[in-house]
């Protein structure tokens, strides 16, 4: 996300929208009564009475819309801005819906940006032109590749073979071994040309043969590949490499891969009982007591009142905040936990007397 202009006395903001990720932190920074501008096609209404409204021509236009609803589409990576129109040459009052995509500029008018919607600003612009990151969970039958950049995590392929057993005879089980590793090697191969990074995961030892293969098929693909164990391949395997911390350095820099670390330290901080507070009653707690580090809230409890009042806390504290999306499967997690939780500098209750802990 890159900031052409900002207005200070107006709070109007112009953002250049370069990815994904940005697709989502402008889905969650609009809120319904924002003005919202950006260029996009209308039919013209000076256009012949007799000539059917379809068939129209359209006419390119800069409009600004008062937001009522938000739509962000992942699947598709477009965000959806729908209200009446408040400034354009023409129907003046009349809905529009602006359709957002990677690379387009976006005004929004926000005269007082609350703690969070100030979070996910700063994020946008710090990790301006995030690294696409190629991730392959990989064992025999069973794979899975995905691209990260920032917050956006891209199934790229699911590759599911049957493998004949070693008591076939023939020589089959290696045939279909060679065929399926090379198979893999080409997809890595291809998709690794334009990553910053490759990991390359897995139960066994196949990783290692598909790394001899990279070698030889493309060494500058090789030169940016790491070798990592999980104890699962396939999707759930790149999910594992998320929330274990062992990929931090073939990751570095994917915002995705932070937010399955963090929300794991929480999980991990409650199993020891000491170092996490969840939910908003101990959240509020240990941010009053100057003992959160970092809070972690679900993009779900952006626009509420009561979460707003500890995140404000919070960063008076200094403590860092951090919003997750629900969507994801960290997010799935930290809902479960009531959408808002503390990693701790220390365990506040021990110097402030007993307090029910969680049973």
């Amino acid at each position: 996300m890159r900031l052409i202009h900002q207005d200070p006395s107006t709070g109007r903001l112009r953002l250049r929208l370069d990815t994904a990720s940005d697709l989502w932190r402008i889905a969650r920074l609009v809120r319904r009564g924002d003005l919202v501008g950006a260029s996009t096609t209308r039919r013209d209404p000076e256009a012949p009475a007799d000539v059917p409204g379809a068939e129209r021509s359209r006419r390119r236009v800069y409009l600004e819309v008062r937001a009522e609803a938000v739509e962000f589409h992942g699947f598709t990576q477009h965000v959806r801005i729908t209200g009446p129109i408040v400034t354009g040459p023409f129907d003046i009052g009349r809905h529009h819906t602006l359709d957002l995509e990677e690379g387009e500029e976006v005004t929004l008018a926000k005269p007082k940006l609350t703690v969070g919607e100030r979070a996910l600003l700063t994020e946008g612009l710090q990790h301006h032109g995030d690294p696409t990151i190629l991730v392959a969970a990989v064992d025999w039958g069973d794979s899975a590749l995905a691209r990260i950049r920032g917050r956006a995590v891209e199934p790229v392929a699911e590759v599911r073979r049957t493998i004949a057993g070693k008591q076939y005879d023939g020589g089959q089980s290696e045939k279909d071994r060679a065929t399926y590793a090379a198979e893999l090697v080409d997809l890595i191969v291809r998709e690794g040309r334009t990553a910053a990074a490759v990991a390359v995961a897995g139960p066994g030892f196949l990783k290692e043969r598909l790394a001899e293969g990279i070698r030889a098929a493309d060494p500058s693909v090789a030169a940016k590949m790491k070798l990592m164990p999980t104890s699962e391949a396939g999707r759930a395997g790149i999910d594992e490499l998320f929330r274990s911390g062992r990929a931090a350095e073939a990751l570095r820099g994917a915002v995705a891969a932070e937010e399955a670390d963090l929300v794991e330290r929480l999980v991990q901080g409650l199993a020891g009982g000491t170092r996490s507070a969840v939910g908003l009653a101990e959240v509020t707690e240990a941010v009053d007591a100057g003992a959160a580090e970092t809070v972690l809230l679900s993009d779900r409890l952006l626009t509420d009142p009561a979460a707003q009042s500890v995140v404000e806390r919070a960063q008076e504290a200094r403590a860092r905040l951090f919003v997750v999306r629900e969507e994801s499967d960290a997010g799935r997690r930290l809902a479960a936990l009531g959408r808002i939780g503390a990693l701790l500098r220390y365990d506040w209750t021990r110097s402030t007397g007993p307090v029910a802990r969680r049973g």
